[in-house]
Order: C-alpha cells, then structure tokens, then sequence
C-alpha cells in the first residue's frame, strides 16, 4: 500500500487519542508512535509539532498565540471604572471517541476536532435539506425524568425504552428478579423481550433482587432528585458489565464514556457555576454520594449482598479502570461528564453528546416514537445545511433574552456565546444602553436648565 498524507482533521484525532493515551510522552515520542500506529501516513515531526501545541498537547510549551477569543483560556472582566482584567476560567474537555463508527447511525455527518476550548462536533458531509431526518439513536444509557422514573418502579413504564404502558399487553415482560424470594423484588417490566434483552447492559446490576446494595444509592438520588448520579449509576453498571463480556465490549463502551466532555464536580463548585436547575449538590452530598456509589458496586456493606455482587461480577476488573471508576477525584469527573451530556429528557446519547451549542440552531431532537420506543431521538434539520456547516443544537431556552443565555451557559462553564445571533444582540444591548444613557443625562440637563429659569424667575438664582 502506497503512502498517505492525513488530513488535518484525521491527524489531529490521532494525535489527541495518542497523547491522551500517553500524557507523559513528549513531541518526538508522541511522533514515533504516530508513525508504528499509522505506517503509512507521511507526517512530518514539524506538522505533529504544531498541532499538538495548536491544541495545548504539549508539556511546557504554549500553543500559538491567536486573537480569536474561543481559544482563550481566560475571561476578560470589565469593571465599572472600565478597566479590564483576566481570570482563570476553565472549559470542559473533550477527546475524539476512537473507531468510531458513525455508519452505525448516519453517512451524513463526520466528527471534526476544532481547538482545545471547543473540543469536537459534527460536520456535514453533503447538503441536508431543512426538514430532513439526519440520523435516529437509542441511548447509550437512559437516566429518564423522575415522573417516568417513578412510572418504571410502578411498574406502569418499560424499564429500558421508557415507553408508559397503554394497555395490558401481553408482550410485557417482568425483570426475572421479579419473582425472587429476596426482601426486595424487582417492580421493572419491560415492554417486550427485546428490551429485557438490551436491558441486560445495565440493569442487571441496578436491580434490587440481584443487587441489593445499589437500593440505597438509587434512593439517594432520587431524593436528592440528583439526575446525573443516577446516569452515573447506570453508565458504571453498564462499564461492569461490558467487562463480564469481553475486552472488546468493555473497551469500545469505555471509549465512549472517556470521551464525552468532561468538567469535574470540584472544578464547576470552585468556579461558583450553577445547577441548569438550581443549586446542585455541594461537597457533602458528593462524599455521601460517593460512599453509596463505592458501596453499591464494589464494596457492599454486608457479607449477603457481597455475596450475591461477587456473583454478578466474576471477572475482577482492571486496577487502572477501577481507580478511574472508583476513586473519589475520579467519582467527581464521572458526574461531571453526566452532567454536561445528558440530553433534555435524560438520556446519553453517543452521536448527540458530539452536538455543539448555538443559540440559533440548524438541528433539533426530538422524541417522535412516544408510542412504540420513547428514548430514541430523531435529530432533524431546521434549515438547509451545507457540506463542512457544523452541526448545533441549543443548550438553553432558545427564548430567553441574551443575557439569560449567557449565564445559563456560563453556568455551565461553556463561557461566553459568540454565536452570531449572541453578538448581534450583544451590540443591539450594548447600543441601547448607551442610547438611553445618553437620553438621560440629555434629561438631566433639561430638568437642571428648568430649575435654573425657575430660581432666576423667583429670584433665587
């Protein structure tokens, strides 16, 4: 086979997943992998160079200098007196999910890596038309709202898709926890033996017949009404699971969860961001929540119920993955990703969670199958969209005034939006308030000429 020059968007994600996989290795060794991995590729270690500093990849060195404002790693605040100074901010991460296979979903879109402040997003690859279904996708795990959580624990929802039950069908399907003889039997039924079949990628391990130590985290967050500890109890039990599989299952499941953008708990607190929905749980409830976590799938508290976990999972599981699953800095990371992923209704999708922000977005996702399979979502074009347009989607209340995005979104640590709807309205804001401070120092002066002609005409002046 014939020698290749990369594109710049397959060198970068190559190189991001290298130095991802190898944070200590400098610019020559980053190079010599690059070149074993891909044999063919002809790359330069002056083109590898620049790209991993363009992306901040490499260890005491400074990526280029740019005046564009979305590579900035600080914020610039502008005091009342109209000085300017800068404050650390930091962004979410994000790493480009090696092999993956876009087919699976749509030929219409690619992954592209824009800079380290965006991270990655989806590109068209050819026209799509306003109106036109660009791909559909069941989710990765489902954390559902809490009103249909609460119909799944009545038995009244599919525990998997989410769809309420209608009617008594016969194809619904009972957890075969249900019937267990334990203090806690299973309430999940699904509503076709399909769904009891893909359930088994996490369920298993959240059913509180075959796992009884996950019944008091599950309480927790759903007290706490705390959604992303409830994904991350999903997500973990389906990474748990992959590994009773097979390394294949497990890996190809791990580099999914270890490339959604990613802001720690510490990191959000630290930076006085706020919930999407209010205030969210402070330290206490992480390290609360952290000890259940650890409890429910590692270490339960009482000798039956390590017993009957040691029986769910025979394959011990790998130290590294373990740390990075277990491990209280690692605990935070995870809620973290939950957080900033989750799609509107709870679900983690994989080719969503790549969808960037605009406050006018050319996608929207919907829930089309309310009937039949209510998680899956339907992502349609909302105008026409052109080979290499991005992708976006809208984080916040699309109706909101401008500044209400903004701090909804800088409350999520995505800092200021510069979408061209947001910069317009930034400059119609910024030329309104000086329009009506104009106005009323012009009043001002008025209202102080009147008191001058009436002190004159009294003879006060």
């Amino acid at each position: 086979m014939g020698s290749v020059i990369p594109s710049e968007d397959e060198l970068t994600a190559a190189l991001i997943d290298l130095k991802t996989n190898n944070p200590q290795c400098g610019i020559a060794k980053i190079h010599a992998l690059l070149l074993i991995s891909f044999p063919t590729w002809l790359v330069s270690e002056k083109r590898t160079r620049k790209i991993l500093q363009l992306h901040g990849l490499v260890l005491n060195a400074s990526p280029p200098s740019s005046s564009t404002p979305q590579e900035q790693s600080e914020e610039v605040v502008i005091a009342a007196d109209g000085s300017t100074s800068f404050i650390p901010y930091q962004y979410p991460s994000s790493r480009v999910i090696k092999n993956l296979d876009l087919q699976k979903w749509t030929v219409k879109v690619r992954v592209k890596y824009f800079d380290k402040k965006k991270g990655k997003g989806l590109v068209a690859m050819e026209k799509i038309s306003k109106g036109e279904v660009i791909w559909k996708e069941d989710p990765f795990i489902l954390a559902p709202e809490w009103e249909i959580y609460d119909l799944q624990h009545q038995s009244a929802a599919c525990g998997f898709c989410s769809t309420p039950f209608a009617t008594a069908s016969p194809l619904i399907t009972s957890c075969p926890g249900s019937s267990s003889s334990s203090a806690a039997p299973c309430p999940i039924k699904f509503c076709s033996r399909l769904c009891l079949a893909r359930s088994k990628k996490h369920h298993t391990l959240l059913c509180p017949s075959q796992n009884p130590a996950c019944v008091p985290l599950l309480k927790f967050a759903r007290d706490t009404q705390w959604m992303a500890l409830h994904a991350l109890s999903q997500c973990t039990s389906r990474i748990l699971l992959a590994n009773q599989i097979d390394d294949s299952t497990l890996n190809s499941d791990w580099q999914v969860v270890k490339g959604l953008a990613e802001l720690g708990m510490e990191e959000r607190f630290q930076q006085s961001y706020e919930g999407h929905h209010g205030a969210e749980p402070d330290r206490v409830a992480w390290q609360k929540a952290h000890t259940l976590f650890v409890q429910a799938f590692s270490e339960p508290p009482n000798p039956a119920d390590q017993k009957k976990l040691a029986k769910l999972l025979k394959k011990p599981l790998r130290e590294d993955l373990k740390s990075d699953l277990f491990n209280y800095k690692s605990f935070l990371r995870g809620l973290g990703r939950m957080s900033l992923n989750l799609e509107a209704h709870g679900g983690l999708y994989v080719l969503h969670s790549h969808l960037n922000h605009s406050c006018s977005p050319n996608v929207s996702v919907r829930h089309l199958e309310q009937k039949t399979m209510l998680a899956r979502i339907t992502v349609i074009a909302k105008q026409d969209i052109q080979p290499g347009e991005e992708l976006t989607v809208t984080y916040v209340n699309p109706s909101g005034s401008v500044t209400s995005r903004q701090i909804e979104l800088e409350s999520w640590a995505f800092g200021k939006c510069k979408c061209p709807r947001c910069v317009q309205e930034l400059k119609e804001l910024a030329e309104k308030r000086k329009a009506d401070g104009e106005a009323e120092a012009a009043a001002g002066a008025a209202l102080d000429d009147l008191e001058r002609e009436l002190k004159a005409g009294l003879g006060l002046a």
